[in-house]
C-alpha cells in the first residue's frame, strides 16, 4: 500500500504518490482547524496536540523496535492519528489523557490487527471512544476561561437558542479541532483539490444527516437548525478527514455511498433520539465494522462470472 496513492477497486492505477506523501498533505490540511484551536483555547491546546502526536509516534516506533518489524513512523501515519485524536479531546483534558490515548489508538488498534492498512476501525476515533467509555466526565468538560456555558449542540438539544454564525466561526465551547467549521472546510478543500479524497463519502454523509434532521428532528426544513447541526459537533471533521481513511472505508464508488449514508443516518439517530448530543464517532466507528459486508454486495462482478446458486440453462 505504500507505493500506491490510494487502495480502489479495479481497474488499478499505479502512482507515483506514497503513502507518506499523502498523509503530510492530511497534516497539512488539519492545521487550519488545529492552529484555530489553538487559537480559541490558549496554550493548553497546544500542549494536548503535541502530547498526542508524540504519544501515538513514540509507541509506533517502539512496538515495531521491540517485534523487529521495519520502523514505518516516517509514512507520516502516526502523525495524522495523534493530531485527529488531539482534536478530539478538550483543551481541559489532563496530561496523561492525550498520552492514554495515544497509545491505545495505535498498540490495540493499528499494530495488534497488522499495523496500517490492517486496522478495521479508524485508530484515532477508536481511542476517542475508548476514553470516552472509560473517563466521561474528562472527556465532556469544555468549561474553560473562556467558555463556561455548555456546548451548542447540547443547547440545541435542550431546547435552547444558539447563534449558529459563532458556530460556523469556531467561537464555541468543544472538543480542540471540532469548533471551527470554516477551519475544517478549508482543509478539506486542500485534500479534494489534490484529489486525496472525493465528496462521495462526505457528501452522502451530509446530505443523508440532513434528510434525516428534516424528517426526523421535530423542526422540519429549518434553516436555522440544520445549519447549527451540520456547524456543531465533530460532524465536519468526522465527514471529511476520519470517515474518508482509506483504510478503513470501502473500496467501491457504490460501497462509498452507501456507507456515508449508513454514517448519516445514524449520526441523525444518535443526535436525535440518543441520550448525548453527539455521535459522529460512533457513526463512523459502526460504519467501520460495517464495511467488510458493504463490500462483499457492491465488489464488481468478474465477467463471465455466474452468480453462485444459479442454475445453468439448458441447452436446446
Amino acid at each position: 500500500m505504500s507505493d500506491m496513492m490510494k487502495v480502489s477497486s479495479n481497474p488499478h492505477v499505479r502512482s507515483s504518490v506514497t503513502t507518506s506523501n499523502i498523509m503530510m498533505w492530511v497534516v497539512i490540511a488539519l492545521l487550519p482547524a488545529a492552529g484555530f484551536g489553538v487559537y480559541n483555547f490558549g496554550v493548553d491546546a497546544l500542549i494536548i496536540l503535541i502530547l498526542s502526536v508524540i504519544s501515538t509516534v513514540l509507541t509506533e516506533f517502539c512496538y515495531e523496535k521491540f517485534m523487529h518489524k521495519k520502523i514505518t513512523i516516517g509514512d507520516f501515519s502516526a502523525v495524522v492519528t495523534g493530531l485527529l485524536l488531539g482534536m478530539n479531546l478538550p483543551s481541559t483534558a489532563p496530561w496523561w489523557l492525550p498520552v492514554l490515548g495515544g497509545i491505545f489508538a495505535i498498540l490495540v488498534v493499528k499494530m495488534l490487527f497488522g499495523g496500517l492498512g490492517q486496522n478495521f476501525m479508524n485508530p484515532a476515533l477508536g481511542a476517542r471512544c475508548f476514553l470516552i467509555i472509560s473517563f466521561p466526565a474528562l472527556m465532556t468538560n469544555f468549561v474553560t476561561d473562556t467558555y463556561t456555558s455548555a456546548t451548542p449542540l447540547t443547547a440545541l438539544k435542550n431546547g435552547e437558542e444558539v447563534v449558529v454564525i459563532d458556530m460556523i466561526t469556531g467561537k464555541i465551547p468543544g472538543t480542540i479541532g471540532e469548533t471551527s467549521m470554516i477551519a475544517i472546510v478549508l482543509g478539506a478543500c486542500i485534500l479534494i483539490m489534490l484529489g486525496i479524497i472525493d465528496l462521495k463519502i462526505p457528501g452522502s454523509y451530509i446530505v443523508s444527516f440532513v434528510i434525516f434532521i428534516i424528517l426526523f428532528g421535530g423542526h422540519g426544513f429549518n434553516g436555522t437548525y440544520i445549519s447549527a447541526q451540520l456547524a456543531g459537533g465533530g460532524l465536519m471533521l468526522g465527514a471529511f478527514f476520519m470517515a474518508t481513511d482509506y483504510v478503513t472505508c470501502p473500496i467501491t464508488v457504490k460501497g462509498k455511498y452507501i456507507y456515508g449514508i449508513i454514517l448519516g443516518i445514524l449520526t441523525g439517530i444518535f443526535r436525535v433520539f440518543g441520550s448525548s448530543s453527539e455521535g459522529v464517532s460512533y457513526a463512523i466507528i459502526i460504519g467501520n465494522l460495517l464495511v467488510p459486508l458493504i463490500e462483499k454486495f457492491t465488489l464488481p462482478r468478474a465477467f463471465g462470472i455466474r452468480p453462485a446458486g444459479r442454475k445453468e440453462e439448458n441447452k436446446a
